[in-house]
């Protein structure tokens, strides 16, 4: 059974989701590789002019399966920094996706699922939803998803949670550059198509060479950021902490470090 849905409609608007609603869309090894498949089609189809990335069920997206995350405990180095890379590589297609990427933010959003926010070019997101870099809770750091939420944030704002795990809501979200702005739940379909409608008033090819340009002067997420950041994350795996804080987790206990 796939993990992502992918609709496209007449007027060229994809519609990619998140589909494992009953783990709130926590990104396992499946589901990224589904969803990297599915952006770089995206960006060889012609047709298409403009991708929402969705989710079903209350949550957007819970961040990285911790059955997955705790697997890689009992690998070696090499293999921890291949399934490391992982989620970089599915960001890294859709940030490199040549058409407008709109995030439709339904719930909440929790670590990679603030990555896959942080990829898009808009991001609408429901009052009421919260969301956080939640990595340093389990002994971990927001390595693979930090180049792309520092493009986003920027420094200044993406350090006020960026280590400290801290829960935050919508329209704090809005503040820290996060969300371009917030809606009711009702009126979130209504707020995504308004976002999506400007874009098919303009050249598709002008689009996609306006979002390059607009990369390339504001200064893109480069290889050399994502290749450190995994190393960065491989490494912290090592720790007794990443044991520790994720061992808590499955054992409904506290870390040491509480």
């Amino acid at each position: 059974m796939s993990l992502i849905g992918l609709d496209v409609d007449a007027r060229g608007v994809a519609q990619l989701r998140l589909t494992r609603p009953e783990k709130h869309n926590a990104l396992s090894a499946d589901m990224m590789s589904e969803l990297e498949d599915a952006a770089r089609g995206l960006a060889q189809d012609r047709s298409v002019r403009v991708v929402v990335l969705g989710a079903e069920g209350a949550s957007f997206c819970a961040g990285g399966d911790l059955a997955w995350m705790r697997a890689q405990f009992d690998m070696d180095g090499a293999t921890r920094k291949a399934e490391s890379r992982r989620i970089a590589t599915v960001l890294g297609a859709l940030y490199d996706l040549p058409q407008p990427l709109i995030g439709r933010v339904q719930g909440n959003a929790f670590g990679g699922g603030i990555g896959l926010i942080s990829v898009c070019d808009v991001a609408v997101g429901v009052t009421g939803a919260k969301l956080g870099l939640t990595e340093t809770r389990l002994g971990l750091i927001p390595a693979n998803i930090g180049p792309y939420v520092l493009a986003r944030m920027g420094a200044t704002r993406a350090s006020e949670v960026f280590m400290s795990g801290r829960i935050f809501d919508a329209d704090e979200a809005v503040r820290l550059n996060l969300l371009a702005r917030t809606v009711a739940p009702d009126d979130l379909d209504d707020a995504i198509d308004a976002e999506v409608a400007p874009y098919l008033m303009c050249a598709p090819g002008a689009v996609a060479e306006a979002k390059s340009l607009m990369r390339d002067l504001s200064g893109p997420v480069t290889q050399q950021q994502v290749d450190a950041s995994i190393d960065a994350l491989a490494t912290r795996w090592q720790s007794e902490e990443a044991r520790d804080g994720v061992g808590a987790f499955f054992d409904k206990r506290k870390p040491g470090w509480q």
